[in-house]
């Protein structure tokens, strides 16, 4: 099971292990604001409630959190798993500006293809083969993009990621 971790103004920072969660609460660093009551971590000393959502006690500023690494997972995730160039589902990620002509590793210059497209782009340029991108690949805004490890949501955390959605 995975806990959802927001810091003390309510943000979404991270999901973490149950485990995690569990020792930050019972070392006071954190309280439980929903979990499961029907299941039960039981130790030597106690019975404890399965978190799914933690609030921290103090705020927690993770470093360089404005910037979302580029990464394949990402760039799938941003573009919906459909292939930028023929809307079908896409596996493989594609560089808009070849590597070999200069291209780099940002989310600008990825993005979500098949490999059928994938094969027939090769290291060619859009204009070389007269494709067109329907949109303008950027990196992804919002909240919810910087909590790490957020890429599948419990329904227990839907109130608590609800502004970050919207965002």
């Amino acid at each position: 099971m995975r806990t959802l971790v927001l810091n003390a103004g309510y943000e979404p920072l991270a999901v973490v292990s149950f485990k995690r969660a569990l020792i930050l609460v019972l070392n006071q660093k954190a309280t439980v604001l929903a979990g499961s009551d029907e299941i039960k971590v039981h130790s030597a000393n106690g019975e404890y409630q399965l978190p799914s959502v933690i609030l921290l006690s103090r705020y927690v500023r993770i470093p360089g959190s404005r910037v979302i690494p580029v990464s394949r997972r990402g760039i799938l995730r941003r573009d919906g798993h459909r292939c930028a160039y023929c809307n079908r589902a896409a596996n493989t990620i594609d560089h808009v500006q070849p590597k070999s002509r200069g291209g780099q590793d940002t989310w600008e210059n990825l993005v979500a293809c098949c490999l059928k497209c994938n094969n027939k782009k090769g290291d060619k340029t859009l204009s070389e083969i007269g494709w067109t991108l329907n949109f303008s690949p950027r990196m992804p805004a919002g909240t919810i993009w910087m909590v790490r490890g957020a890429e599948r949501f419990e329904p227990e955390w839907d109130p608590y990621l609800g502004l970050a959605r919207a965002a």
